[in-house]
């Protein structure tokens, strides 16, 4: 038997009194963590929520989020984490999707009302019986939005002996993007997350004296949640809570918390660089791990990065699909700077083309994983689950290529795979050449249609401080640095670039301005 939730038990049982959260002044150790996962776990059992029950979790990154996760691991149920910007015609299809019984929703901001939107959808699905607010005010017991999660609480036990589950029982359904159709939820079981915690934690030595994990990735998204959250419970770390990026803020938590531990996606890297540019400051002294992921990481914000921290980003590869994390640069091999590096302990990777044949050499080729971390399937969806799974291998939607000690390099989604007069351009390719123009701070290359081409090439240009390169210069520029079938034929200068809650930047939207 096994339950994910053992790696919080474990932690308040060896350090009961070591601060596990820290949210701006609030600073709560462990046992106080467990114990109240414990009180949620009692409070679902009573409302006769158990083995195999979906609850949804609608929350930012706020000490309710493990709180109430754990709480309904500890009762045998499965955790349905839905992303905090989703509007109320969304949490509904979430929710019915899913066959969620309950939902705990924070009550949100004027900003950002998911109070109101999580209530609206809540009373839409007839199917969904229990709605518990997590209210703003703290402790507080009455919402205009219905039953306050301290309310509820009251009287409920902080002991709880945790429902047995087995491996294979599914812990938590994270859904996609939904970038192709509608969002699916892919079911991660109680081994797949705790492997991947496990394998994810032991590459890199803890600090004896207590890590400091800073999380500002989305906690409902599988990068934050399980590489950040599960990874720094496991090793009794201590995480600062950051509900929103914001590079001046991230910089301060590092220097007031002393940090020791960040993961974020590319965009964060290259605003904490450009804020620390700007500012004139010192980096913060006490980082000893940077890992990214999400996208690949331009490699001349790897170089700054490095320069400027004095410690490497390594970078990883994963998706929801794959628990998430697949591959990485690891401690005991070279870092390869502009590679995903190698498959993590105990995970296969292959290239395949449409056929599923696996390409040999450096490829380039869609990218397939088989291992301990590969989900069950879709939630609900055979036919969906049946076309990218097949003997164990999970076909990832991303191309790849290999370098002869085995190392990966993402190379593009296959959907952003340009096709230029029959020619296949990889806008990661061409965004590498643009990030060494002094005059670009930062680049999406995305395909625009074309009469007679199929498809012509387009950069999304953030100019540098102070830059003054026109279009027309970019352009004449691009073209001696790139082959004639690559290089954009037009650029438009902005100040900033879509993006999803993770820090992705929205390359859909841009293809549609």
């Amino acid at each position: 038997m096994l339950n994910l939730s053992i790696i919080l038990e474990d932690s308040a049982h060896h350090v009961p009194d070591r601060t596990a959260l820290v949210f701006g002044d609030l600073r709560l150790p462990y046992s106080m963590v467990n114990s109240v996962a414990n009180q949620v776990a009692s409070l679902l059992v009573a409302r006769g929520i158990g083995k195999g029950d979906k609850v949804a979790l609608l929350c930012p990154n706020l000490p309710y989020f493990p709180f109430v996760y754990f709480g309904i691991l500890k009762a045998g149920a499965t955790v349905v984490p839905l992303n905090v910007l989703l509007q109320p015609r969304e949490i509904t299809y979430h929710l019915d999707d899913s066959d969620a019984k309950a939902l705990f929703c924070f009550e949100g901001s004027p900003e950002l009302p998911m109070g109101a939107r999580g209530r609206e959808a809540f009373d839409a699905v007839e199917s969904c019986e229990h709605f518990f607010v997590l209210p703003a005010t703290p402790l507080a017991t009455e919402s205009e939005h219905g039953e306050s999660f301290w309310a509820a609480l009251d009287g409920m036990s902080g002991e709880f002996e945790t429902v047995q589950t087995a491996p294979d029982d599914t812990a938590v359904v994270l859904y996609t993007s939904g970038t192709t159709g509608r969002p699916k939820g892919a079911e991660l079981t109680h081994l797949n997350i705790l492997i991947n915690t496990m394998v994810s934690d032991e590459m890199f030595p803890a600090d004896p004296d207590g890590d400091v994990s800073l999380i500002v990735l989305p906690l409902f998204h599988s990068f934050g949640q399980i590489p950040g959250m599960c990874v720094s419970l496991r090793r009794r770390a201590t995480l600062v809570l950051q509900p929103r990026f914001e590079p001046g803020e991230t910089l301060e938590l590092m220097r007031r918390e002393g940090v020791t531990m960040f993961a974020g996606v590319p965009t964060m890297f290259w605003a904490l660089l450009s804020k620390i540019h700007a500012d004139g400051a010192e980096a913060p002294s006490t980082l000893r791990l940077a890992v990214a992921g999400g996208a690949s990481c331009p490699v001349e914000v790897l170089k700054d990065f490095e320069a400027t921290f004095g410690i490497p980003i390594l970078e990883g590869y994963g998706l929801s699909e794959t628990s998430p994390v697949a591959s990485f640069n690891q401690l005991g091999r070279p870092t390869k700077p502009g590679t995903v590096g190698f498959p993590v302990w105990g995970v296969q990777m292959r290239l395949v083309d449409d056929h599923w044949n696996t390409i040999e050499g450096e490829g380039p080729g869609e990218v397939a994983i088989r291992g301990h971390n590969v989900m069950k399937g879709y939630y609900g969806r055979p036919e969906a689950t049946e076309e990218v799974l097949r003997d164990g291998w999970f076909r990832t939607g991303d191309i790849a290529t290999r370098n002869e000690d085995g190392y990966y390099a993402i190379i593009d989604r296959t959907k952003d795979m340009i096709i230029r007069g029959g020619f296949n351009v990889y806008p990661r390719e061409v965004e590498e050449v643009l990030m060494t123009h002094p005059a670009v701070s930062l680049v999406a290359v995305v395909g625009v249609p074309h009469a007679s081409h199929g498809e012509e090439v387009k950069a999304y240009v953030i100019p540098s401080p102070g830059a003054t390169a026109s279009e027309d210069e970019l352009i004449a520029w691009c073209r001696e640095n790139m082959a004639a079938y690559k290089y954009p034929r037009t650029i438009e200068f902005c100040d900033s670039l879509p993006m999803t809650a993770t820090g992705k930047i929205l390359k859909r939207e841009l293809r549609q301005t």
